[in-house]
């Protein structure tokens, strides 16, 4: 296990280090994702934000840090989620905004993280623009959940996250169109959406031909 925890690691860190490929899988990784983003935003412009992509380093396998959302909020409540927000005029960058959100979200301590690059944007249906930002944490984790926004926190293997054999297709119908979507259930939690979708655009930018 940590052989392969290894090679991961590796794998990651040349991967953005070189690109992760050519522009068009990268392209493609983005375009994927957000036309299966289930809705339509409401036009006008894009809200920008930012999540953490935390890939989380124990000595059992890498994990992925996720989130489930309370059921009162006004964006995505009840919904599986990356720690993440709404850029704000005093965050410097997306990579700001990520580490901020984390660490008031769930108290990760930004120390703890080694942010190693970025997805493609994301867009979803609801009218973000939102900047997937990867990170390695490293453990141990002294969470401290804001009870406000997150319901909970866990950690899914990242193998399972990354494997294609686990990334499911479903449909739903939104106003008479129907609108399809990816699914990764996980022992009881259902990972879709936004958070799956960028799931997805990880595992393209990874396994994507040089």
């Amino acid at each position: 296990m940590l052989h392969s925890s290894l090679a991961t690691i590796d794998l990651l860190r040349q991967r953005f280090c070189d690109g992760g490929g050519d522009a068009q899988t990268l392209h493609d990784a983005e375009h994927y994702a957000r036309v299966h983003e289930p809705g339509e935003a409401d036009g006008g412009d894009l809200i920008a934000a930012a999540v953490l992509v935390p890939i989380v380093m124990r000595e059992s396998g890498l994990t992925m840090l996720l989130t489930l959302r309370t059921a009162h909020l006004r964006d995505h409540a009840g919904q599986v989620s990356f720690p993440g927000g709404r850029c704000e005029s005093g965050d410097a960058s997306p990579i700001a905004t990520a580490l901020r959100e984390a660490h008031e979200e769930v108290g990760l301590d930004p120390e703890q993280v080694e942010v190693i690059g970025q997805l493609p944007e994301y867009r979803t249906g609801t009218g973000f623009s939102v900047m997937p930002v990867v990170g390695l944490v490293q453990p141990p984790l002294n969470l401290k959940l804001d009870d406000f926004e997150v319901a909970e926190a866990f950690e899914p293997p990242l193998d399972f996250l990354l494997d294609p054999v686990n990334h499911q297709r479903h449909q739903i119908e939104i106003r008479g169109a129907m609108r399809e979507y990816w699914a990764m259930p996980w022992r009881g939690y259902y990972i879709w959406g936004a958070t799956a979708g960028m799931l997805v655009s990880l595992h393209r930018f990874l396994f994507a031909a040089p």
